[in-house]
């Protein structure tokens, strides 16, 4: 996501590049840039609208720095004013000071909700809470299976209640409720979340239906669930839930998807309520808070090194981590298993491009974001299954890989011997960069030729 917005933005501001100064005149053509890179990424005209105007004022006013070049100038302003729009601060999740804390998801059929119930109960299981899940859509039974098999592969807690007892309707989604908080508290889960029945905010009935809900349950968050793909749509939806239940906050989907990024810009300025998450994939744990100042990050090109930090220290081992460390840069080296290790580690963090996206598209970085997409991910599949295909002995010894065992090992991975022999000329070569750091090598090579440097100043 945001792919086409941030290239065209960096496009306005190339164009000030080279300008001693910002005037009128080359100010108003990067501001027409701007505008139409919002417009076209499907932001919302009067947040377009207001966003300019703000830019233009600034720029223009008293508060450019002289420090900064023009095209600094502007890049900063645009970044203080798309933070602004999408909230200065990360939004806080409510928790009731009386458990249970109740949680209402609201959204239109096929938004995510279901998927987005379960991830928000992971999330707060790995922040030490107990959840439990309920489905009050007693329409489609599809639904409440679904939710059935999240809460399993996660292993929440879910109440599913007895829907067979009476006809399906507003009295028997009271009653699920009712029961699931009841059990909730006999049960020690500190955190309710219902998932309701997808509707149409033209569907008087159904929205009479989730307004009940709520003076029923009197939830700490209402959170709307957005499909990011559907642009202004799940904005002008986002806007009349807003209107009917007070909602406390969004949650974005599909964020990971090739969506062009303005229901982002938009949903907070229509509805006042900050977007609290974002779903980045289809996994349980690709699911995150929503960090504006970050967001803005992804989309100046600037990156988010922070957001893949975190990744890092929560999906990484870090005892492997140092261990394949220690061995790398020693005399004896890493082994075959070690690499296989490593790869295995790495391909916890996501997939490549989702690695690659997250660096700035600037300074050393440049043009790495444009390589994402040709990342072949089927090659880890590959190296791994090579490594898995060969004896322990050979994984830890490989100098005893003859021409005869490379056969072996090719046909055993469904490969060819010209990929095996590729991938040992790279471990070969890694191994020889690492132990060359680890001597000091290549650093004292560039210490000495950084002190000569100087000496000769």
């Amino acid at each position: 996501m945001f792919e086409n917005l941030s290239e065209k933005l960096q496009r306005a501001f190339k164009n000030l590049r080279g300008q001693g100064s910002l005037t009128e005149e080359n100010m108003q053509e990067a501001l027409r840039e701007i505008r139409v890179a919002l417009l076209e990424a499907d932001v919302n005209l009067n947040v377009v609208k207001e966003l300019v105007e703000h830019i233009r004022a600034r720029a223009l006013g008293q508060e450019v720095m002289t420090s900064l070049s023009p095209t600094e100038q502007v890049i900063k302003i645009v970044r203080d004013e798309l933070v602004t729009i999408l909230g200065k601060d990360t939004a806080r999740f409510q928790f009731a000071s009386r458990p249970p804390t109740v949680i209402l998801m609201a959204g239109l059929q096929g938004s995510g909700k279901t998927t987005t119930a379960g991830k928000l109960a992971a999330w707060l299981q790995k922040g030490g809470h107990r959840p439990m899940l309920v489905s009050v859509d007693v329409y489609r039974p599809a639904a409440r299976e679904q939710l059935r098999v999240v809460a399993q592969s996660i292993k929440a807690n879910i109440y599913e209640g007895d829907t067979k007892s009476e006809t399906a309707g507003t009295a028997l989604v009271e009653r699920l409720a009712r029961e699931a908080r009841r059990e909730a508290v006999i049960t020690g889960c500190d955190t309710l979340i219902v998932d309701t029945a997808g509707r149409l905010h033209i569907d008087s009935e159904l929205m009479d239906e989730i307004a009940k809900l709520k003076a029923l349950l009197s939830p700490q968050e209402i959170l709307f669930v957005a499909d990011a793909m559907t642009g202004q749509d799940a904005v002008r939806s986002a806007e009349a839930f807003h209107q009917r239940l007070a909602l406390t906050g969004t949650v974005l989907t599909k964020m990971d998807g090739d969506a062009r990024g303005g229901a982002a810009l938009s949903i907070r300025h229509v509805t006042g309520q900050p977007v609290k998450f974002m779903g980045t994939g289809e996994k349980p744990d690709a699911f995150e808070p929503f960090h504006p100042d970050r967001v803005v990050g992804r989309i100046l090109g600037m990156g988010d090194i922070m957001s893949l930090i975190e990744r890092a220290e929560d999906k990484l081992d870090k005892r492997k981590s140092e261990e394949f460390a220690r061995k790398a840069l020693s005399g004896d080296g890493f082994s075959l298993e070690d690499f296989r290790d490593q790869l295995r580690q790495i391909k916890k963090l996501g997939s490549m491009e989702s690695i690659l996206k997250m660096l700035p598209s600037v300074g050393p970085f440049a043009g790495m974001q444009q390589m994402a997409g040709q990342v072949d991910e089927k090659q880890f599949n590959r190296v791994e299954a090579i490594i898995n295909s060969m004896t322990p002995k050979e994984r830890n010894h490989h100098e005893i890989i003859s021409g005869s065992r490379r056969k072996r090992i090719a046909a055993g991975s469904g490969t060819t011997v010209q990929e095996v022999n590729q991938l040992l000329r790279q471990y070969a070569q890694m191994r020889k960069m690492f132990k060359g750091i680890g001597k000091g090598g290549l650093l004292q090579r560039r210490a000495m030729g950084m002190l000569t440097g100087m000496k000769g100043r």
